[in-house]
């Protein structure tokens, strides 16, 4: 294994925008001690709407009884709010209306204004703080909230959300809407036009962007001012670090890339994750970007080419046959945490990234190369399986998948679509075909798919979800239903996985994602039939791994339901899953994911107790317990798999 030595930490005297405006105090002093030159651009200002009629309207609505919720978005929203509320009411009263209605908090700042104004919160919302977190809350709070026929006012700032006030709309909710200041362009703009030419200039190193509506406003400015075009080229040159989801969506939809997200979205994080990472980022972006020409594909697999591929170390770790080292691939292993994907996706949109075959085949042929990996697997997502059933899918910016389509009984499920994979989804199959034209003729391609019940439960919560309790209640309730909805997609999926293998896959994956939520019990009888008649149908010739998280409870079942391989997450000690398993099993896992953020020697101790645990046998590929995380080194990602190679080599 090659040695790394470890990188530099701090700024050590690099030039850092902030573009915050009301604690750029707080950031700059932040980046100073991590040793940054803050350079502060103050982006934008909020402007309290001091005549406001429906802060006035919302006031006498609560004081009359006529208000039965409330969801404060922001802190200093909450503050403008009582401020203009304050010039006909007694804020006495106003508290003491508040204390009866349902009081929801966004986030740790409106919780902190709340309690200043001695207002009982009811719900606080978990990070990272967005409008579906705040769904996700309401539809699963232990204190059987309802929102059919509410009368739910939301404080708003400077923007309105209409994808969270359609959710509420959808639960039932009646919608007041109290706008209580605006966004706009700060009263002296001179620090940010110094800004954007510094960056046009190339004199900058970073920019630091804690809000969406920052980015705009820079934008805004630079073009104005005629410099938005050497302002976009600058920023090419920079490393930009977007504190959140939210941000990050704002900055790739002005066209810009984002280079570092935090693990956290708070402004400490940021700064320190940022500092701890900055050189490698540096150095990963002066490294030129690969350029692929993919030649076409040919309509039929190569066999003597499968064949060659069949005595891969990966294939023969699937059919628990000797190998010379363990081999390793990761899940995600095409992703945010390269700057090559970044680049593609800073003007691609997932969704569109996942149909355009080239650039799939582009981004799964780029990953491997890169990190060495023993297997590619072809970039797509589990979710393109849904809409061929005629359900709604759409990525919303910083928010994840959303599936629209109702889906309450018997009658809903009998209007699917069946999945017809054959057409619908060609794309997939296109992009393996030119993945398999392109990818080293040795290099093992893996096919996946959604496994059944994950699918489902996406499909009928509209997304993701941490306790999937509606899924649950329809699993429960309309048992006949379920199973229509699963045999539905089992048959798409059946004929899906075929389909890929047919284009050049050389071992499939099937993804249950959220099946841990379920008890062995309800596995056993709700969800096992439907996996196994899908994997009962593929080639004994194509290993297929069977994987699920927290399925540590009933890995015996996840074994028997189907598969070569059984995928295990970081949640059990690889010894212990593989006992439970039993050891005429393949095997794959399974360090945390977070791991990779550690230094180099706390990664190679985690790697070395693995392999450790694995003893050697025959039938164990190395991977992640789940996917690689958008903030991970890429030289920790290729240090891991020589690691691997090095620490299991017989």
């Amino acid at each position: 294994m090659t040695k790394t030595s470890l990188p530099p930490t701090g700024f050590q005297g690099l030039k850092v925008v902030t573009l915050e405006s009301r604690q750029a105090d707080i950031i700059c002093q932040h980046i100073a001690r991590f040793g940054g030159i803050p350079i502060s651009a103050p982006s934008m200002q909020e402007i309290p709407l001091e005549n406001n009629p429906e802060a006035f309207h919302f006031a006498e609505k609560l004081l009359a009884g006529k208000i039965d919720m409330v969801i404060f978005m922001t802190g200093v929203g909450a503050r403008f709010l009582f401020d203009v509320m304050a010039k006909r009411h007694s804020l006495t009263d106003i508290g003491a209306a508040l204390s009866k209605t349902c009081v929801v908090a966004r986030g740790p700042k409106s919780v902190q204004v709340l309690r200043e104004f001695k207002i009982p919160v009811t719900i606080t919302v978990p990070e990272p703080n967005t409008w579906r977190e705040i769904l996700e809350t309401l539809d699963y709070s232990e204190k059987g909230i309802t929102l059919k026929g509410k009368s739910v006012a939301i404080q708003e700032y400077g923007e309105d959300n209409p994808d969270f006030i359609a959710g509420l709309k959808k639960r039932g909710a009646n919608i007041i809407r109290v706008p209580v200041y605006r966004w706009a362009l700060p009263p002296d703009t001179a620090p940010l036009l110094e800004a954007i030419r510094e960056i046009a200039e190339g004199n900058v190193q970073v920019l630091m962007v804690t809000s969406a509506n920052q980015i705009r406003n820079m934008i805004r400015l630079a073009s104005e001012h005629g410099l938005e075009e050497n302002f976009r080229k600058g920023s090419k040159q920079i490393v930009i670090a977007s504190i959140g989801p939210t941000a990050t969506a704002a900055i790739q939809e002005s066209g810009l890339s984002v280079d570092f997200e935090p693990s956290h979205p708070k402004m400490g994080h940021l700064v320190s994750e940022m500092a701890q990472n900055i050189h490698e980022i540096i150095e990963a972006k002066r490294q030129p970007t690969p350029h692929i020409r993919l030649t076409s594909a040919p309509a039929i697999v190569d066999l003597s080419e499968r064949a060659l591929r069949r005595q891969s170390p990966f294939m023969k770790a699937c059919f628990r046959e000797p190998v010379p080292y363990t081999p390793v691939w990761l899940m995600r292993q095409a992703g945010r945490y390269m700057k090559e994907y970044n680049a593609i996706r800073s003007k691609v949109p997932f969704l569109e990234l996942c149909k355009r075959s080239d650039l799939a085949a582009e981004v799964t042929i780029q990953a491997v190369e890169k990190i060495k990996a023993d297997a590619a697997i072809i970039f797509s997502d589990i979710l393109v399986a849904l809409e061929p059933m005629g359900l709604g899918l759409e990525y919303l910016s910083g928010d994840g998948p959303m599936i629209s389509g109702e889906i309450h009984n018997i009658s809903d499920v009998q209007k699917l679509h069946e999945m017809n994979p054959g057409e619908s989804l060609s794309f997939v199959y296109d992009a393996i075909r030119l993945t398999r034209a392109n990818l080293k003729k040795n290099i093992p391609l893996i096919g996946f798919c959604g496994a059944p019940f994950t699918l489902a439960a996406y499909a009928i919560e509209g997304g993701g979800s941490k306790n999937f309790l509606k899924t649950k209640q329809f699993m429960y309730q309309e048992e006949k239903a379920w199973h229509l909805l699963m045999e539905k997609i089992s048959r798409g999926l059946t004929v899906y996985l075929k389909k890929q293998v047919e284009a050049g896959a050389d071992a499939l994956q099937v993804f249950d994602s959220w099946v841990g939520c379920l008890s062995p019990e309800d596995y056993k009888h709700y969800v096992m039939p439907h996996t196994q008649s899908i994997l009962k149908e593929i080639s004994p010739d194509i290993p297929v791994i069977h994987f699920g998280t927290n399925t540590a409870g009933f890995l015996d079942l996840i074994r028997e339901a189907g598969g070569q391989v059984t995928g295990v997450d970081y949640r059990v000690d690889l010894d212990r899953a593989w006992k439970l398993i039993g050891h005429d099993q393949a095997i794959q896992g399974n360090l945390d994911p977070a791991v990779l953020l550690a230094p180099l020697p706390i990664i190679r101790k985690n790697v070395e107790k693995i392999i450790k645990q694995s003893e050697q046998r025959t039938g164990y590929i190395f991977n992640l317990g789940h996917g690689i995380l958008p903030t991970t080194p890429v030289d920790h990602v290729i240090s891991l798999i020589e690691m691997v190679h090095e620490l299991s080599a017989r």
